[in-house]
């Protein structure tokens, strides 16, 4: 005697949970194993190589092995001979596809549970109404469409047969028997070959449940799949069409339908209606099938792995004989037609109405987020809305229909350029979900405890009063007074507490309700108290707003598609850095990035690393590139702005000045043709007409634009990463200025040509009050970018990356240019005290050197100021450094003519009162010539040589006194107060008893007023360049320093 089944023992709640979690699991492993194509050549480039090929699948000695397990799968004799060259690797078959193999066995144990399941439903008698028990409808909906879709999936991973049977045959070798789930595994391989003729025949008896469910979506998804005319004509998603009702919430009895995914919905209409094909007779049914096939031609069965619905279905309908589907098959291809020719259009003008509709929704939540309360359903109907036209356009423009169809389709209606300004008004509606997430709490957990509450106990009250119900059934009982009281208790004293709300529990409650309450000869049943259900509903969205918000928001505006659609991602971020108008959104494309995680499932963990990894390069190149692009209109921006501080220079003004003292001349020749006069600065700013954009113009709007992207949000976070957009730019703009700095100088190493210090000093502060302005765009700190990069062009290399600075390039000019023209051309410069410069009072005329070279165009006090600003102390010193380095080696130069011609000067120092004899050694002296090479006319006594040597010296120093000069003034200027404090303690230097201390107190003084630009009377520079020279010097000044001195001093006597 058979017993009756009880409701309340099959789990079907949890059974529909849990296996719709597993199906989303198997469809991610069954993807990614599809996606390793282990022999197919049309295989596509994956994100990041998370397997590598075995070797032995590449082995062309197998391919007959290959061959012959094709053709005799399943039915495999291990035995035969040509399987033996298996037994040689068969641990590594086994380690290598154990992954593969068991991925198969667990989506045949699914298979099983869900065939299972579907049949204790029917046996059950469930009636589905997705406006009445939504959780179990959807649910059941749900896993009909993953499983068809595994399916699919299944029967498209190539050489499945092969790869089974090679895992089998040397498991078999290793084990000495064959694998126990391999017969039933090969028997679901080759029934499922052409799956929805196996899945078609397998549903005839779950029709009775299906249909039904799929009915209870004529009432929501006419309404949900309208064009854009209509939802502007009906004010879908505006709060602003009824201004009256703003504060209310929104009078719907079907809450939780209103955002409820249109792809899925119609996935549930194909699928379904293609397994239960003998219903499309029915006229709600055909209208559901009829409209799902219009709207597109492209259905998504896992990721970007998609159906060209219409041929596949016309296929599927071919292979029935016996049904005569002749009419149906052509239906399908005309609305495959209708499908081509105007669901882009339509899908196109959606996009356009959801620009316009998000945007007024995130500006006026943004100005009043109290309404985020009573409208938050607004904001998940619109996300939904947008998703899903997002998924539409990624599948379909990558997707392209076959060349048969003779529709030609607009590729303006699939290359969307205002495309990223809907997904950042997205991203806007959810940032302001999330950052006022305690006035969504504190409204509807008084909702909840205050009206929710009371109209549930009002109708549990009708229930337990309703004469047509004998009793209500226990379980039921129990299940509707927790409800009560959980929602009952609720106060906004657990919100101002921060308090974890957790009400997973009441929503399985109210899904095994359902399931008591849908099946038949139920003790109360759920069609008999639809106001019971549709509250119910409500309630489990009021509790999802107070503790699963971030759950509702993944689901109803995730954006992970984009992982697996890299190539249209990059597109159209590329296509938004062209656009100047979406320049502000481009910041979207980073943020997406960090959805990409929401696409894997805990059943394929081997994918965690390769999308996690995908994201983060992602978001970094994104960032990169938004950086490069502000940089280059700000580089674009300085341009301008040099060139306009160019022309305010003093030596533009001679024309002018000239041009002025002229009009006061009478001119006799009245017929003179008279020039075009020249552009004045400052005419570039009139303007006639507002409208007129001038280059400058656009280059401030692109710089508003992006700078507004870099300022949107503080951090992204991406798989565990957090990304500051504003410290990518400040690292790529120190970069950018660095290089700007030593580029502005024009410095030529082959022509030794330079710019003059006080042009560039006037540049660099023409760039500075640009990056100043930078301030008023973007949050950030350009002190902080100036002290880092302006401090590196005082050293010789900067620590970016290691290249030359200004310092060492105008040092290296001064010193091998400038100088040695001066030392070289003695007589053509010369150096004035008066004028403070070195002054060019001949010129060769022949040099081609000097046809561009003016000495006080470069050296004079007012180039050496504008020298110190740019290169600072520490520059300066450097200069100091190098210019001692030279003079010390003229020095050293010196001592070896005076070692050459020490027994001459020895004679010379103990004859002084002799005349005749000094008159004979100083002859000697000067005839003694210095080997050089070349002609011998131009052979230099040591006396000549020795003169021009304290020649260079004194030249060295002149320029060395001039610069210190220089930065004296500078810093004067900059810090007179710290100045004061360096002069007094230079010259009131404290009095110490022991000399020593003294001396060393001294020599550190002298140090610091030194590097302040003051004059000493010992060069500490000098020195130490000195001292150098004299350890590294030769052995025999080494030995008689005294004596050399001594000599040398009777040189510079003579």
């Amino acid at each position: 005697m058979s017993r009756a089944m009880v409701p309340s023992q099959q789990k079907l709640a949890e059974k529909l949970t849990i296996l719709n979690d597993r199906g989303r699991g198997m469809l991610t492993r069954i993807y990614n194993i599809k996606k390793m194509s282990i022999y197919s050549p049309n295989k596509k480039k994956m994100l990041t190589k998370t397997d590598s090929k075995p070797a032995f699948l590449s082995d062309k000695s197998l391919d007959s092995v290959f061959k012959y397990l094709h053709k005799k799968f399943p039915n495999i004799d291990n035995h035969a001979g040509a399987l033996q060259v298996i037994n040689n690797i068969k641990q590594d078959v086994v380690k290598s596809l154990s992954l593969y193999y068991f991925t198969f066995v667990d989506i045949m144990d699914f298979k099983d549970h869900v065939v299972d399941l579907l049949t204790t439903i029917d046996a059950c008698q469930v009636h589905m109404d997705v406006t009445l028990n939504y959780d179990l409808t959807v649910n059941y909906l749900n896993l009909i469409s993953t499983y068809v879709s595994l399916m699919i999936l299944m029967s498209r991973v190539e050489d499945r047969r092969v790869v089974l049977s090679l895992y089998n045959v040397a498991y078999e070798y290793l084990n000495a028997s064959s694998d126990p789930s391999f017969p039933r595994l090969g028997q679901m391989v080759i029934d499922y070959d052409i799956p929805l003729r196996k899945l078609s025949e397998e549903f005839v008896p779950h029709s009775r449940v299906v249909v039904p469910a799929l009915l209870s979506l004529h009432k929501i998804y006419p309404k949900r799949n309208l064009p854009a005319d209509q939802m502007r004509a009906t004010g879908m998603l505006s709060l602003l069409a009824e201004p009256l009702k703003i504060m209310n919430v929104p009078n719907t009895d079907m809450v939780q339908c209103e955002y409820l995914s249109l792809d899925s919905m119609e996935k549930w209409i194909i699928f379904s209606m293609m397994l239960c094909h003998t219903y499309l007779q029915e006229a709600q049914l055909w209208d559901l099938w009829k409209t799902a096939l219009q709207s597109g031609y492209i259905v998504q069965l896992c990721r970007d792995e998609v159906l060209h619905i219409h041929s596949y279905i016309n296929t599927f309908f071919e292979s029935l004989k016996g049904h005569n589907l002749h009419k149906r098959i052509t239906e399908v291809k005309d609305l495959q037609h209708q499908a081509l020719q105007s669901s882009p259009a339509i899908h196109r003008e959606r996009r356009k109405f959801l620009r316009s509709a998000l945007k007024e929704l995130a500006l006026i939540f943004t100005d009043q987020p109290g309404l985020l309360g009573p409208k938050g359903l607004y904001v998940f109907q619109a996300l939904a809305v947008a998703r899903d036209e997002i998924h539409w356009l990624l599948r379909h423009f990558d997707n392209p229909p076959s060349k048969k169809h003779t529709v030609k389709l607009s590729q303006e209606d699939f290359v969307d350029r205002q495309l990223p300004e809907l997904l950042f008004n997205m991203e806007e509606l959810k940032s302001l979900l999330r950052k006022y997430n305690q006035v969504v709490q504190r409204y509807f957990v008084q909702y909840l405890a205050g009206y929710d509450a009371v109209l549930l106990n009002q109708l549990i009250q009708e229930i337990t009063n309703d004469s047509n119900l004998a009793h209500c059934p226990e379980d039921e009982s129990v299940i509707l007074s927790s409800l009560y009281n959980t929602i009952a208790g609720l106060s906004v004293k657990q919100v101002e507490a921060n308090e974890v709300f957790d009400f997973r529990g009441v929503r399985l409650d109210w899904f095994r309700l359902q399931a008591y309450t849908s099946v038949s000869r139920a003790g109360l049943v759920l069609r008999d108290h639809q106001d019971l259900g549709k509250h119910l509903n409500m309630i489990v969205f009021h509790t999802k707003l107070v503790d699963y918000l971030d759950e509702l928001i993944n689901e109803t505006g995730d954006l992970s598609i984009y992982c697996f659609y890299h190539q249209i991602f990059e597109h159209q971020f590329k296509q938004c850095m062209e656009f100047p108008a979406q320049h502000r959104f481009s910041i979207v494309f980073p943020i997406i990035c960090g959805h990409f995680m929401n696409a894997t499932h805990e059943l394929c963990p081997e994918e965690r690393h390769s999308i996690g990894t995908t994201s983060v390069q992602y978001a970094h190149w994104f960032l990169k590139e938004m950086s490069d692009e502000v940089n280059q209109v700000i580089t674009a921006i300085c341009e301008e702005q040099c060139m306009l501080n160019y022309k305010l220079l003093p030596k533009h003004s001679a024309a002018s000045i000239l041009q002025s003292s002229n009009k006061h001349k009478k001119n006799k020749d009245k017929k003179k043709q008279v020039g075009p006069e020249e552009e004045k600065p400052g005419t570039e700013s009139v303007r006639k007409n507002r409208e007129n954009f001038t280059r400058m113009d656009k280059l401030h709007m692109a710089l508003t634009e992006l700078c507004y992207a870099i300022n949107h949000c503080n951090v992204i976070q991406v798989w565990e990463h957090g990304f500051v957009p504003r410290e990518f730019f400040i690292q790529h703009l120190e970069t950018r200025f660095n290089k700007a700095l030593v580029g502005m100088m024009m410095y030529n190493p082959d022509t030794s040509e330079i710019a003059k210090p006080s042009e560039l000093l006037s540049s660099v502060k023409a760039i500075m009050s640009v990056l100043q302005g930078l301030e008023n765009y973007v949050q950030i700190d350009i002190a902080r970018v100036f002290n880092s990069v302006l401090p590196q062009q005082t050293q010789a290399t900067d620590s970016f990356n290691g290249e030359k600075t200004i310092t060492a390039n105008y040092t290296n000019w001064y010193l091998e240019v400038l100088l040695r023209r001066v030392t070289v051309n003695i007589g053509q410069i010369v150096y004035s005290p008066n004028h403070k410069a070195f002054v060019t009072v001949a010129t060769d005329n022949n040099s081609k050197e000097n046809l561009y070279l003016a000495a006080e165009e470069y050296a004079d006090l007012t180039e050496l100021r504008a020298l110190a600003e740019l290169i600072g102390p520490y520059g300066m010193r450097y200069l100091g450094e190098r210019l001692m380095g030279h003079v010390a080696s003229q020095v050293d130069e010196l001592k070896k003519l005076v070692i050459q011609n020490k027994e001459v000067l020895f004679n010379m120092r103990t004859s002084f009162d002799k005349p005749e004899v000094m008159r004979d050694l100083f002859r000697r002296l000067g005839t003694g010539p210095v080997k050089q090479q070349g002609n011998t006319k131009n052979q230099v006594s040591d006396v000549d040589s020795v003169l021009m040597r304290m020649t260079i010296i004194g030249i060295l120093l002149s320029f060395r006194s001039l610069a210190q000069d220089a930065l004296l003034d500078v810093l004067e200027d900059r810090i007179p107060f710290l100045m004061a404090s360096v002069q007094d303690l230079q010259h009131f230097v404290p009095n110490m008893k022991d000399t020593k201390y003294s001396h060393m107190k001294q020599q550190v003084v002298n140090e610091m007023a030194s590097a302040a630009g003051l004059s000493c009377d010992i060069d500490p520079l000098l020195i130490s360049a000195l001292r150098s020279q004299k350890n590294a010097g030769e052995p025999e000044y080494s030995k008689y320093p005294h004596t050399v001195s001594c000599l040398s001093n009777k040189v510079k006597q003579r």
